[in-house]
């Protein structure tokens, strides 16, 4: 049995009844809605209906922030996320949020209590790996924003009148410091790199001059790079979820873009082809990938993990005695030389593949200024007072 109550002007309370209790008491589940008519509201109650008789109807006062997760996720999350999102989220659910706010009635989260849980994070012992300090800027960002777009569902719908989280600021980050190779470094960098495997060489030099992301290098396929007219079409990235590569299309549509190769590197470029066809016929039935033809596999073809590339860096770096980097500054380094050789931001953000422009003014914005600095000066010699010639025909 299912009835509405009309409560105030658009405010109705439904209740359906789902049977008798041990004691012969009619169980009642009820909630209140807003409405804008009496047709809205029945539609409403039909859902409720549905929700309650399922089993899936849970009242507001014994929703837990770890009930609601549940919820979340199985009608939220796993639909709208990308899987790799969905993971990160899991994670800092997991070692952050959930202890701290899972046993809470949602009805009982405050503002102060995130504005007090997020301070917490910066201090010692927030991390769960072992390591001294707090979270990073970035982390506690992520984290604030996980919170509020959990909790923007039980405002949608209608668990919570209001989202605690939105009623807070958001933390702010922290200005990156990139770090990064100059001309002279990366000169040095490429020295060493002569004596090395030829899929290492190649996969650092393109790195390097074309700023590609490590999952976009490491999902690339030969027919991707257009050798003839030296560009390389990027579609997809490598990430590695719930303990599997996964090939996907990148995140945003400017990530989907054509970056030029430099001329100088096509001759390695297409030698490098050669031999991987090479190493995929002498391989025969021992290459294990059907599907793709990756430019930088294993010796049977599969991507590689995505750490490795990171790893076999940071070895070859200490082996060679060169400045520590990460992969990731290889594109921080890519960017950073193309401002300074004068490069439009615009171009630089194509290249990239940034969603907007502001990401590489953000990014790159000390670089940016300095070149900016120097392009300023080259009115000095405009500016610079010139002695005045003296007319010899008027003279003494």
């Amino acid at each position: 049995m299912a009835s509405i109550e009309k409560r105030s002007k658009n405010s109705y309370r439904l209740i359906v009844e789902t049977g008798y209790d041990n004691e012969g008491k009619r169980i009642k589940r009820s909630k209140t809605i807003k409405a804008s008519g009496i047709r809205e509201a029945e539609k409403e109650l039909a859902k409720f209906q549905v929700e309650v008789e399922a089993g899936e109807y849970i009242a507001p006062e014994k929703m837990t922030f770890n009930i609601f997760v549940e919820e979340w996720r199985s009608k939220y999350g796993i639909k709208h996320l990308e899987a790799k999102t969905l993971e990160n989220y899991n994670h800092l659910l997991k070692n952050h949020i959930s202890p701290v706010f899972g046993n809470k009635r949602l009805d009982e989260l405050k503002p102060i209590h995130i504005v007090s849980f997020m301070k917490n994070l910066e201090l010692n012992g927030a991390r769960k790996d072992g390591k001294s300090g707090g979270l990073s800027s970035t982390t506690i960002r992520f984290v604030y924003r996980i919170m509020k777009d959990i909790l923007d569902r039980a405002v949608d719908w209608r668990i919570l009148k209001s989202n605690p989280v939105a009623a807070t600021k958001r933390p702010k980050v922290a200005r990156l410091t990139v770090d990064v190779y100059d001309e002279v470094e990366v000169s040095e960098l490429l020295n060493g790199l002569s004596t090395e495997a030829e899929h290492w060489r190649i996969m650092i030099t393109m790195a390097i001059t074309t700023g590609l992301r490590r999952g976009e290098l490491l999902a690339l396929e030969w027919k991707h790079i257009n050798i003839d007219e030296g560009f390389i079409e990027v579609v997809q990235s490598l990430s590695y979820v719930n303990g599997q590569n996964i090939i996907k299309a990148p995140k945003t549509k400017n990530s989907i873009r054509k970056v030029s190769i430099p001329e100088a590197l096509l001759p390695d470029l297409i030698q490098y082809r050669i031999n991987s066809i090479l190493s995929k016929e002498n391989a025969r039935e021992n290459w294990a990938e059907k599907e793709h033809f990756f430019v930088f596999s294993t010796w049977d073809g599969k991507p590689y993990f995505h750490t490795v590339p990171g790893t076999w860096l940071r070895r070859f770096l200490k082996r060679k005695n060169l400045k520590p980097i990460r992969f990731h500054d290889l594109r921080h380094t890519s960017a950073t030389l193309l401002i300074n050789q004068g490069v439009h931001a615009k171009t630089i953000s194509s290249r990239l593949g940034h969603a907007d422009i502001r990401t590489t003014m953000n990014t790159y914005g000390h670089a940016l200024q300095s070149a900016d600095h120097a392009a300023a000066n080259t009115f000095n010699s405009i500016l610079s007072p010139k002695p005045i010639p003296i007319n010899e025909s008027n003279g003494a």
